[in-house]
This record gives structure tokens, sequence and C-alpha cells, in this order.
């Protein structure tokens, strides 16, 4: 072991102690040495990270480090600032937490050639806090194909090359050497306070010695060879029987080995590689060996994809990540002899000439049916099955139309209320109206009828083509304020309908509730089956139906919104940031949105069954009716807890989030003024904003028509 770690380390120095400053003095008097101090810019850049560095890393005394070998003295960053700053672009790859898992590490790592490569790719991970480097040979210019040396380094052992290169990358990484190798003996000492062991040395009884006491004390060990991208794990951690080289070579004499030449050493080597899988090249090249070349060819490119390999390898082995004892390939030649044209994206359509005047029908009874389909339902479901005759309507509930959300099939029983609301306009503008009931179904679900009669409501009617032009609009608005009329207008819409309007039109509070929507829609993307769900309910032009769910173009997303959408689709990627509880940014889009608002529509109820909530549905579509008279784009959402009233409710929608969305629900009362006994049937979004880009379609399949 090297016991001069000035020749390959740098020396720390920090200048508010007496001896440091003396030192220092007298490296700034050498003419030969030179001094670097750009600690204002690494400062800097530490400030503008996100989120900001504690105080107390901003604050942490810096150091001067010197590098004896280059004659150069660096102020730096202190080491927890330092590493903050040179680890940040790792982050989410490797998290925050991870990252401080990784520094407690140490990986000895035998040979360096190849092991020069895997302990570059460790530092600049950050996947170790600490290096064991052990090679007896010197660097060669014939080394120089494949470690990433100089000619300046020519004639030095090649683990100082090594360590050099490491301390000029991040001088707080501890490394020890050993500058003569190992052997037999020395393996137990080297592997002395060694978590992960990386085998890249020549000698075939190193290598066996190696992996006897590294499984002797439970610790894993890697290999990379270059040829075909070969990774070999072998995980005496987890397995402390596991036959070395997985079996391959039997039960080998380690003194037999000692001192094998390269042609010698070929045919254990092909039982290690396994002959049947060796790129040709490299095979035809053994072949050769002591004939037409030294000894087996090793490509630069080929060694330094090995680092890469061992690196991603220690991480999941230090991180409690799935990693198997045994082998892979990442045969770069194999991937490029495959190369395929990549999918291409397809443009959205455009979006159709409304269809809203299909809706009227020169059919009385058609009209009204049609008028109840429009309505609207949670991630447009369309949970109803709607049949007619010429006595009469009838909506009822289809419960195989539901989704997670739809707690209690609440939002259901709004969207039946919505379709009754709509009826009852149609059937007043074609003088169809008579006597509307609502009543327990099957298993409890409600049922609406209307009787068809001879009546008209003045008011009901005045509504019909404003009913016929209700759709969602998603768009960003223009936050201007309400007039008193308008005000006016909309509150007794609801109270109408039997409801009470929470109007919030205060830029607090309207900001309050963007930060509540915000953090139930990351809650929505975080929990797998709501964020399936989600994901489900989207709908692409071209290659989907659009007559149920959400199309796309609907959701009014600029290009890089709609891009970033393929990224939040993926359960993988939502997977990962849930594991970090991470994800801010997935409620972005509902905050911005709710902060372009005009205002923010509560639809109160009083009570909370379901017969409470299909009143709080006609009173939400009426509202909703007469702010588009108003000249109001109009925004359902529906946070993730609106229909979970119980907190086990809550708790089965979603188990991880449960107490969160708790905490939502109370704040959303709170803030839009929500009484006690009072349920919330719907929040919508008011704007001033451009019309919609398209709006929902319907299914005909839902839709009956009885001919008496």
């Amino acid at each position: 072991m090297n016991e001069s770690r000035g020749d390959y380390t740098a020396l720390l120095f920090d200048e508010g102690h007496s001896g440091d400053a003396a030192v220092l003095d007298r490296l700034r008097r050498d003419p030969a040495v030179v001094f670097v101090d750009r600690l204002e810019q690494q400062r800097d850049t530490l400030r503008t990270l996100v989120p900001a560095p504690d105080p107390d890393v901003l604050d942490e005394t810096p150091v001067w480090a010197y590098y004896s070998w280059r004659r150069t003295v660096v102020r730096l960053l202190g080491p927890a600032a330092f590493r903050l700053l040179r680890l940040d672009r790792n982050r989410n790859k490797v998290t925050a937490p991870e990252q401080e898992r990784l520094r407690d590490v140490t990986v000895g790592i035998v040979g360096l050639s190849v092991g020069h490569a895997v302990a570059l790719a460790l530092t600049l991970e950050g996947a170790c806090g600490g290096l064991r480097l052990a090679d007896f040979d010197t660097l060669e210019l014939s080394n120089l194909n494949r470690v990433p040396g100089t000619v300046l380094d020519l004639g030095v052992n090649k683990a100082v090359v090594a360590a050099r290169r490491i301390a000029e990358i991040d001088p707080y990484v501890t490394v020890t050497l050993w500058e003569d190798g190992l052997d037999v003996e020395s393996v137990a000492e080297f592997l002395d306070g060694t978590d992960v062991v990386i085998d890249e040395c020549d000698s075939l009884d190193v290598k066996v010695s190696l992996r006897r006491e590294a499984r002797r004390r439970g610790l894993p060990v890697l290999m990379a060879t270059s040829d075909r991208g070969l990774l070999d794990v072998e995980r005496f951690d987890l397995e402390p029987d596991r036959p070395i080289f997985h079996g391959v070579i039997g039960d080998v004499d380690v003194e037999s080995l000692a001192g094998l030449g390269a042609r010698d050493k070929i045919p254990l080597v092909l039982r290690i590689l396994d002959a049947t899988q060796l790129s040709a090249t490299m095979a035809a090249s053994l072949v050769e060996v002591d004939e037409t070349i030294s000894t087996w060819p090793q490509l630069g490119g080929e060694v330094l994809l090995g680092g890469a390999e061992v690196a991603a390898a220690v991480r999941r082995i230090v991180l409690g990540q799935p990693l198997a004892s045994g082998r892979c390939r990442m045969d770069l030649d194999g991937h490029l002899d495959a190369l395929t044209d990549p999918p291409r994206s397809h443009d959205l359509p455009e979006a159709p000439a409304d269809r809203a005047a299909a809706a009227a029908s020169s059919d009385a009874v058609d009209a009204v049916v049609n008028a109840a389909a429009r309505a609207p339902s949670g991630g447009n479901v369309q949970p109803w099955a709607i049949a007619a005759d010429e006595e009469g309507l009838t909506i009822s509930l289809a419960p195989t139309h539901t989704t997670a959300m739809d707690v209690g099939y609440r939002g259901s029983c709004v969207a039946i209320g919505a379709a009754l609301h709509n009826a009852r306009i149609a059937a007043s503008a074609a003088g169809l109206l008579g006597a509307v009931t609502v009543r327990d179904g099957d298993l409890g679900l409600p049922v609406a009828t209307m009787t068809f009669g001879s009546g008209n409501d003045r008011e009901l009617t005045d509504r019909y083509e404003h009913m016929l032009d209700r759709t969602t609009n998603r768009r960003p608005g223009v936050p201007r304020p309400l007039d008193d009329t308008q005000v006016g207008l909309l509150s007794d819409a609801a109270s109408r309908e039997g409801a009470r309007l929470c109007l919030v039109t205060d830029r607090d509070d309207i900001a309050t509730i963007g930060a509540i929507l915000a953090e139930s829609d990351r809650i929505r993307f975080l929990t797998p089956t709501l964020h399936r769900e989600m994901i489900g309910e989207l709908r692409w032009p071209l290659l989907d139906s659009v007559e149920t769910g959400i199309d796309v173009r609907a959701l009014e997303l600029d290009s890089a919104e709609l891009s970033t959408l393929a990224l939040l689709r993926r359960p993988d990627v939502m997977e990962r940031l849930g594991a970090q509880d991470a994800g801010q940014a997935l409620g972005k889009s509902t905050a911005d949105r709710v902060a372009s608002s005009s205002a923010i529509a509560a639809v109160a109820i009083p009570g909370s069954t379901l017969r409470d909530y299909v009143r709080g549905g006609q009173a939400t579509e009426c509202v909703w009716i007469c702010a588009q008279a108003l000249g109001l784009a109009v925004q359902p959402i529906s946070p993730v807890f609106l229909y979970g009233v119980e907190s086990a409710e809550l708790e089965q929608l979603s188990p991880r989030y449960a107490a969160p969305l708790e905490r939502l629900r109370k704040e959303l009362f709170d803030v839009v003024g929500a009484k006690g006994g009072e349920a919330l049937a719907l929040v919508l979004r008011l704007s001033h904003a451009p019309g919609p880009s398209v709006r929902s379609e319907r299914l005909a399949d839902r839709v009956r028509r009885r001919i008496s």
C-alpha cells in the first residue's frame, strides 16, 4: 500500500488555520506554482440551485487544493457545497438521498486498464466516497488506446495515474493505492473496509483468490470485459455458497495459475468468457496471440462502456435495487446492426366544425333525448342509460361506466342531474314539460324520470340555445373581474335548483385554490389507479374514437405541454416520481389556469345522499349554462377528494395520500366557504377566454328511443 499520498491526492488547506496559511504562503512565493481562484463563480452557481442550498452549505469554509504533480493550487468550495454542486446534474437519475448513501461506499478495483474507466465512471457519478486501487504496472504508450491517461503519464504507475485523475475531478474522494498490485497473500488486506469489489486484472490466480476471499466476506464482485460489452456479476453478499465464476471453471488450484503466459491463459479465459459468445473478431484474434499479435485486443470505446456498466451495477447494489448474479452483454455492434426508424409522431388533425346544431331535431322527443345526452360527465364517461318513448324519458345510472374517483357513484349522480336538467330545458322548449321525479332504483341508485306533458317554463325555454352551446373550455383566460350583475345571476341559477353557489373572486383565495387543486392533480398522477384511469380517458384523434373520453385537443395544451404529456402518460415515470414524493410540476398546468380565472365557483348542496348529488348536478348545469350565456369560459375541475366524503373512502382512493387528501378537502371547503352539512357537487373555473378548440362528442348506444 502506498503511503506517500501527496503524489496522487490533492493536499487540502484551510487558510483560516495558521499552519495551512503558512504552507500556502510558501507556495505563493514559489514562482513555479500556479494559483487558480474561481471560487466566486462556483458560489454564484451554487446559489442558483433548486431547491436553494441550506445556509450552512452556502457559508461553508472553502479550501485550497494543491496538486503537486501539476504544481497548481485551486480554490474550491468546501466538501458539502462541492459535492452538492458537482453532482447536482445527477438529479433525479440519482436522487439526493441516494447520493448520500453512495457517498458512504468504498469500492476496490484491481487492475487499472479497464479499471481506470471504472474508477472514472464511479467518480463522475459520485457512486462512491472511497476507492482502493491496485495495479503494479506503469503506463506505456501501447496502453493509451484504452486507458484515459496522457503522454504526460508515461512511466507512471497506472493506479497513480487513475488516482490523479480522480483527485482532479473530486479531491474529496478518499483514494488508497496498492502500487505493487495484489498477490494471493495481499488480497485479504485489500478487501478490509471494501464494500464492492471490481476485478479487472489479468492474473488468474489473483482473480480466483479475490473471489474466494470476497465470498468469505460476503462481498459482491463485478467484472467487465470489453468484448461485446460483457458484464459479470457475482452476488456473494446474497449467495454465500455461490461457486466462483458461476462454476464454469470448477475447483482450480490457485498455485497452478500463477505465472501463466498469455497463450496459456486462453483455455481458462475461454471458459470464463464462454467461447461461443465471443465476437468473431475477438475469437479470431485469440487464435493469433503470440503469432501476429502480442495479446488479446481491446478498444477504448468498449472499455469506457465497461466502466459505465460497472458504475450502473454498483449503484444498484448499494441502493438495494434488483441485480442478480449472472452476466449480460451490451453489444454495441449488435445494436448498431439492428437500427430502425423511430416511430413518427402524428400531428393532431384540425378540430371538426361545431356539431351543436346536430342536437336540434325536428322530432320533439328526439330533441329531448339528444339534449340529455349532451350533459357533461367526469372524463366524458357518460355514465347513464337514457330511454324515451312518447310517454316520457328515463335516465338511469350505468354502474359499469365509473372510475375510482367516482366514489359511491356521487360523480355519476351529478352527471345524471345535469342530463335531467338538459332534458327539462329541451322538453320546455318543445312544449313537452311534465312531472319530474327522482327515485331509488336497483341497488339504491337513483333513476330520474320525466313524464311528457304540455308544459312550458319560460326560464327553462330561454336556456335552450345556450344549453346546446354549453361546452368545456380549458383555455387559459384573462382574470377580468365579474360584475355584480353576473355574480347575482350565477348565484340565482344555483339557488333556483336548490343549491348554493360558493363564488370565490378574491385573488389570494383563487391562488390558494390553485395550490390545492395543483396538489390534488399531483396526487392523482402519483396514485397508480388514478393515473391509469386519467390517462385512459384521453383520446388521440386518428388513433382513437372520440365519442367517449377527452379529446386531447380539448386540453388546450401548447406544443411543449403536449410533448411533456408523452412522459406523463408513462406509469414507470410516475412510479419514479412517487418513490421520491416529487412531481411538484405535475399540477402546474392546473395552477396556471386557475390563476388565469376570473372566479372559482363551487356548487354546494345541502346533504350528501345520492339524490342530493342529482340535485347538485342540475344546479351545476344551470350555473354552467348561465355562465356561458354571460360570455364566460367554463372548465369543470374535479379534485381527487371531491366525492370522498369519509376518511375510509379517501384511504381506499389513495392509500398513500389519504391524509393529505383529507387536509386538502378541508382547505378547499374552508376557502370556498362551504357550510357544515354541505357537500360540493362540482368546482367550476370561470374565466374570460377565446372559444375552445374542440367540444366533446357523445355515444349513441347509451340512448334508446322506444317506439310504442
